[in-house]
């Protein structure tokens, strides 16, 4: 029973529009979430996203291969729900940021750090009029917490759509400047993602690539392309 799937029982699929935004039909009838929530989408984009998704099925529905109906199922019946939750628990990231924490040895490790997030902590003080400084090692050290006020506003201030992509970007990079920066578009996602892997980048070049490893840092760079693709439909 654990691999039954759901058969395609429809035809046609398509986009209407509706009190909120659009939803997608199948044979004329309203796709829902799986908390039985009307599944209305911000945009046509997302929409048509969606609906690409229902119409690639074939003779079963699966639904590992539908991740923008996940996520937009997710927005609509979790995050919206525990908005306020979600978005303190990613806030919280800026207190211990990734990019703040480096290397006291060996120095080139250090430099390198310095070299890819530096820029990245420059850019969150003019776009996000916060500063948040580095420090060496890895024992936590509290951060300025006008800076972590006005970074929570703007996590608070994301829709629930906005706010199911921030939280994969956020939670997959380890970095609240990342997830912004992924956001925002201060550079492309995929180098967005590899900064974010500066620390294992630098560990596989000292003691050698691991398969398993790498196939699990493959997932989760799908997971972050997905959730910055999804990102960018909901507005």
């Amino acid at each position: 029973m654990s691999d039954w799937k759901p058969k395609r029982f429809w035809k046609d699929s398509a986009i209407v529009e509706v009190d909120g935004g659009f939803t997608v039909e199948l044979d004329g009838r309203r796709v829902k979430t799986p908390a039985k929530a009307d599944l209305i989408l911000p945009t046509r984009l997302m929409a048509e996203a969606v609906a690409g998704e229902w119409d690639a099925q074939e003779k079963e529905v699966d639904p590992a291969a539908m991740p923008f109906t996940r996520s937009a199922n997710a927005a609509i019946d979790k995050v919206r729900i525990q908005h306020g939750e979600v978005a303190d628990m990613l806030a919280d990231y800026g207190d211990s940021d990734l990019l703040c924490y480096r290397a006291t040895h060996p120095q080139e490790l250090h430099d390198r750090q310095s070299a890819e997030w530096d820029p990245a902590l420059d850019w969150a003080e003019t776009a996000l009029s916060a500063r948040l400084v580095p420090v060496a090692g890895v024992l936590h050290q509290p951060q300025s917490e006008s800076a972590l006020a006005t970074l929570r506003s703007r996590v608070h201030g994301l829709d629930a759509f906005q706010l199911a992509a921030f939280h994969d970007l956020v939670s997959l990079s380890g970095s609240l400047i990342l997830g912004f920066a992924a956001a925002m578009n201060w550079r492309k996602p995929d180098e967005i993602w590899r900064i974010s892997r500066l620390d294992e980048t630098w560990q596989i070049e000292q003691w050698g690539h691991d398969e398993e490893a790498h196939q699990v840092a493959e997932t989760k760079k799908a997971a972050f392309m997905h959730a910055k693709r999804f990102f960018d439909i909901s507005v």
